[in-house]
């Protein structure tokens, strides 16, 4: 059986779409699975066993130009048995069916009543969770989910990882703290900087070294945490955001001892890369979309205004976040990763 995955357009997503592979791979050994989507997905869906071959979608979040799906889909036709849709946008349906694939399987969204021949209602208190929805559509409707929920797993290549250090001249003799400042949902999301840089210092501390994680967009504020760290520990940092590909950003995720990251893709990343990780929640909930690995800690406030869900507080204050104090995410760092029992002076 041969199925054509129309991925979903962002990192967190994409991480957590691979439960729903490792489901068909279950119900279906011996299944090709294409995943279409972004091209900036690849090293994402590289590094997932259960996928074959990762296909380009050229265009961007909103945009129509039927010409270009039209050609898209006239290269799919006749190669897959099966379409399973992954985001909720009527144009994300187009494809498979212009590509006239036999079977196309999606939740209702956006009234895709044609485009979809196996179309799904969703019961949000059914399934509360997003990796849910997706495995979900693996199955049969109203079939009961298999038990323990798989979780994400992305396979490291060794001789990738070490090019990726080589090219920034990191070195692996001290333990590494990762950490992922940025959010691209907004301003609620992001755990003020000033906290991170208290981490980092405590760390850099007892003798780790701190790399900063993120996109072009978050470069800045990883700037901002260095600059908060005094002489002869600033050193001990290297701002990485919007130098790395995604594809060495993962690679280089793969070697830290322990972690702190937003609610973001990234946090995603290291989860699935089961690397000992504290999120930190402020308007977002992990309820929906928790990091997926037992070494985890999720480390939230739960103001009554939070989750709200809004890219900016609405209040102006940004408690959620400002008020959750660095003790807490040191505490459950502690609990992952313990802390030496004595701390030599050097």
């Amino acid at each position: 059986m041969n199925i054509l995955i129309v991925g979903p357009s962002w990192v967190g997503d994409m991480v957590m779409a691979q439960t729903l592979f490792v489901c068909l791979k279950q119900r279906h050994p011996a299944c090709r699975i294409d995943v279409l989507a972004p091209e900036w997905s690849r090293p994402i869906l590289q590094r997932m066993p259960e996928v074959n071959e990762a296909l380009s979608f050229p265009l961007g979040h909103g945009v129509l130009d039927l010409a270009t799906r039209r050609r898209i889909a006239s290269g799919l036709r006749g190669r897959y048995d099966q379409a399973i849709v992954l985001p909720n946008s009527l144009k994300s349906a187009m494809v498979p069916f212009m590509a006239g694939i036999p079977l196309r399987t999606g939740w209702r969204g956006e009234m895709r009543y044609g485009l979809l021949n196996d179309i799904r209602r969703l019961d949000k208190a059914r399934y509360p969770l997003m990796i849910e929805r997706f495995m979900a559509l693996a199955y049969e409707p109203n079939q009961p989910l298999p038990q323990p929920y798989p979780r994400p797993s992305l396979r490291i290549d060794a001789a990738s990882r070490e090019r990726a250090l080589a090219r920034f001249e990191l070195a692996l003799d001290r333990p590494v703290l990762a950490l992922c400042p940025g959010a691209e949902f907004g301003e609620s999301k992001r755990w003020p900087a000033a906290h991170f840089a208290a981490v980092a210092e405590r760390h850099v501390r007892e003798g780790w070294q701190v790399w900063l994680f993120g996109s072009k967009n978050d470069h800045a504020v990883g700037e901002e945490i260095r600059e908060l760290l005094i002489p002869g520990l600033r050193e001990e940092s290297i701002n990485l955001a919007g130098e790395t590909t995604l594809a060495e950003a993962i690679d280089l995720l793969s070697c830290a001892d322990a972690a702190v990251s937003n609610d973001s893709g990234l946090m995603h990343v290291l989860a699935a890369l089961g690397r000992p990780l504290v999120a930190v929640y402020g308007s977002t909930s992990p309820a929906f979309t928790p990091p997926l690995s037992e070494q985890v800690e999720v480390v939230r406030l739960g103001l009554d205004c939070s989750p709200c869900f809004e890219r900016t507080c609405r209040f102006g204050h940004n408690n959620c976040m400002r008020e959750l104090r660095p003790g807490l995410v040191e505490e459950a760092l502690d609990r992952l990763v313990p802390r030496p029992v004595e701390i030599k002076s050097p």
